[in-house]
């Protein structure tokens, strides 16, 4: 007997669609192929335990299973349940009527019930996509997979309850009127439900305006940014309010971002509104400067996203900049660049997204206090070790952050009061109006949609100078020693400035707030 049941692996932040296909025939044999890692090669004798524990343990059948397509890789234990299922359908346990309407997904614990998988979502878009009539799951990620409108997502506990509900029986054995129910999401309610945190605002933060403007030209404009100032200086706390100036995730931007997460395995572990899965607030990441190079731009032997592309559509914070690893900030060139990350291994090669505000801080110095005029705390560096910890950052890298900021200690007498500062309300409603005028900018391009975003030829079209400025922007440049990379910084920065005042072109004001953000270069 052949049966055929229908289920996903993930590639990159999706996923394709694999067949399992069960050739069964008298004896007791059991035969696994088509590329199984060695995770698929040991459900069989979690299926065995699970059979056994439910009283099915004697199937008196040889299986031979081919999971195709045979050149694509199958990993983890999400394939117990289809396996099982096809196992139970060769030996007439189950049915086969709907096998074909439904994709199925699941690993099995020892005694039948359902566990959580990775990449709920991502399958469940598959199945959609594939056009099938539902999906079958553990529970635990109905409601991540319910999101997908147009699919039936029927989560379910345990081996048995699927068995059940495939021979078309009611849920509970006991009550006849017990029976399957798909789970449903209103995806849009439930996305109009997004409320920023309420637990952090920028009415904490004391003081530090300059600090205060420019994170605000950086959120209107996608911009990067890099804080430099002594310990203690705020640099973290800002950081950290950031996320509530930004603009909402739209719908679209909330389920890829959902599917990166998804595919890492931290949904279950960070609810949205009302307890599901979808993700509605851009994700703030704050990894540790000990991070290895993978765990940081993606990767490893079987693939995973990595910290820049769980950072996708929000910001990625890399506190104490020159801590980390040399090589783990020069393998973030290029994605801060392209907005993505291609992982390449010998048998696949995989994408990510990683289009992200990277928002970074450091100290002026070793001891972290030069320049600071505070006697209790003298800067006890030399001129050497300044000048070798700030060469950790190298200049290809800092060329890519463009608002380069200042930051200071905060006087006593600003910490001492007790007004409140603005509010993250208030600063977002400008951050919106910016980001207006850019959406009206872009409409008609489908992958720029700030000013950070802007190629040369878009530089050239909507940042132009008036020839006062130009010769101002020119001895800038040469007094400096910026790069061509940091001249188009400068003007996108400075087109996010004439956004925020509402201004049609770029004025000289604008144009000199933008060049000062370039802290570093006039340190060096």
């Amino acid at each position: 007997m052949l049966v055929k049941i229908f289920s996903a692996a993930p590639v990159g932040i999706n996923a394709a669609e694999v067949t399992v296909e069960v050739h069964a025939v008298p004896g007791f044999d059991f035969v696994l192929v088509g590329l199984p890692d060695a995770s698929v090669k040991e459900s069989h004798e979690r299926i065995n335990a699970a059979l056994t524990v439910n009283g099915m343990e004697n199937l008196q059948r040889s299986f031979t299973i081919n999971m195709a397509p045979a050149d694509l890789k199958k990993e983890g234990s999400a394939f117990d349940l289809p396996l099982a299922v096809g196992m139970l359908a060769g030996a007439e346990k189950v049915r086969t009527a709907l096998l074909a309407r439904y994709m199925i997904m699941g690993e099995l614990s020892l005694d039948g019930s359902l566990q959580p998988i990775r990449g709920a979502l991502p399958i469940a878009l598959c199945a959609r996509k594939e056009g099938f009539k539902g999906l079958i799951l553990p529970e635990a990620n109905a409601e991540e997979a319910a999101v997908v409108e147009g699919l039936e997502v029927y989560g379910m506990k345990d081996l048995m309850e699927v068995i059940r509900f495939l021979n078309g029986e009611v849920k509970n054995e006991l009550d006849p009127d017990d029976k399957f129910v798909p789970t449903h999401v209103d995806t849009q309610a439930l996305f109009d439900e997004l409320a920023f945190p309420t637990d952090i605002d920028f009415a904490d933060v004391r003081g530090q305006y300059k600090v205060r403007r420019a994170v605000e030209i950086a959120a209107a404009g996608g911009h990067n940014m890099l804080m430099v100032g002594p310990p203690g200086a705020g640099k973290s706390m800002i950081a950290k309010r950031i996320p509530t100036i930004l603009p909402p995730l739209t719908l679209e931007e909330a389920l890829e971002t959902t599917k990166i997460h998804s595919i890492a395995g931290l949904t279950g572990k960070r609810k949205g509104a009302s307890g599901s899965s979808l993700i509605v607030e851009r994700p703030f990441r704050s990894p540790h400067h000990t991070i290895t190079d993978i765990a940081l731009v993606g990767g490893g032997a079987n693939p995973h996203p990595g910290e820049i592309s769980l950072a996708h559509n929000g910001v990625l914070f890399l506190d104490e900049l020159p801590e980390y690893k040399r090589s783990a900030l020069e393998v973030m060139r290029q994605p801060l660049e392209d907005r993505h990350i291609t992982v390449a291994r010998t048998r696949e090669t995989v994408d990510y997204p990683a289009s992200f505000m990277l928002v970074a801080a450091m100290n002026p110095c070793p001891c972290g206090h030069y320049g600071e005029n505070n006697p209790a705390h003298p800067c006890t560096c030399t001129p050497g070790q300044i000048h070798r910890y700030l060469g950790r950052i190298s200049g290809p890298l800092l060329d890519r952050i463009d608002i380069q900021c200042e930051i200071e200690a905060v006087p006593y007498e600003q910490l001492r009061d007790t007004q409140p500062g603005e509010t993250s309300a208030a600063i977002r409603e400008r951050v919106l109006r910016a980001r207006a005028i850019q959406n009206e900018r872009f409409k008609h391009s489908r992958i720029v949609h700030c000013n950070a975003m802007m190629n040369a030829r878009m530089v050239r079209e909507y940042c132009r100078l008036d020839e006062e400025s130009d010769r101002l922007l020119e001895l800038s440049m040469t007094k400096m020693g910026l790069s061509a990379r940091a001249y188009d910084r400068i003007l996108k920065v400075a087109r996010t400035i004439a956004d925020i005042d509402g201004a049609t072109d770029i004025q000289k004001k604008h144009l000199l707030e933008a060049v000062s953000y370039r802290a570093l270069e006039r340190m060096n």
